[in-house]
């Protein structure tokens, strides 16, 4: 055997030995170990204009209210009376109502007319007129409100009046004005009306 064909045998051998030889596999690395999940945080909106504040605890509202509010001025109150009647129409109907020492001796409604005969047929107006006389010993202003209801309780008109210039002075008798006016048509039908009245000094 020649030396070249034991070179081309050998060569061949040498091949054959590294393809035989293992191939090292290549492995992923492994995943990286689980981390705890972060807490869940409740977003908060920034305050502006958009949003709205914080409502104020009941107990600061009172507070709060308390500290801004102005404190009353007591003041001496006013005298004060009234009842419930029953209603005639164009008849005079007696009382007996006093309000420190303002007493209501009377009232009667009807349509005021004209005293003069050329004037007669005229009418001006649906009222109720109040007599009184002042009891006591100092002045009184006087202030009246009715109210006239029929059978049911429903209002079929109210008036209002009182002294506007003066008092009424001690031991001395007025009468007064009280003028329905807008609603008024119904007011003799009426059943029972309600008196008030206010004194101021």
């Amino acid at each position: 055997m020649n030396r070249s064909l034991m070179s081309v045998l050998f060569s061949a051998a040498l091949a054959a030995q590294s393809s035989q030889a293992p191939v090292q596999e290549l492995k992923p690395p492994p995943p990286p170990p689980p981390t705890a999940p972060a807490p869940q945080q409740t977003p908060v909106a920034p305050h502006n204009e958009h949003t709205p504040p914080k409502p104020v605890p009941p107990a600061d509202q009172t507070a709060l209210a308390s500290s801004q509010a102005p404190s009353p001025t007591p003041g001496a109150p006013l005298s004060f009376g009234g009842g419930s009647f029953k209603f005639y129409w164009d008849t005079t109907i007696p009382l007996n109502l006093e309000v420190d020492g303002l007493k209501v001796s009377e009232v009667y409604f009807n349509v005021r007319r004209s005293r003069y005969s050329w004037l007669k047929d005229a009418e001006f107006g649906t009222r109720a007129h109040v007599t009184v006389t002042n009891t006591s010993k100092r002045p009184r202003v006087p202030g009246f409100a009715v109210a006239v209801l029929d059978a049911d309780g429903k209002l079929l008109g109210v008036a209002s009046g009182g002294t506007k210039v003066g008092t009424v002075a001690p031991g001395e008798t007025e009468d007064f004005d009280l003028n329905f006016t807008q609603v008024k048509e119904r007011i003799p039908k009426g059943a029972t009306f309600l008196l008030s009245v206010e004194l101021r000094d």
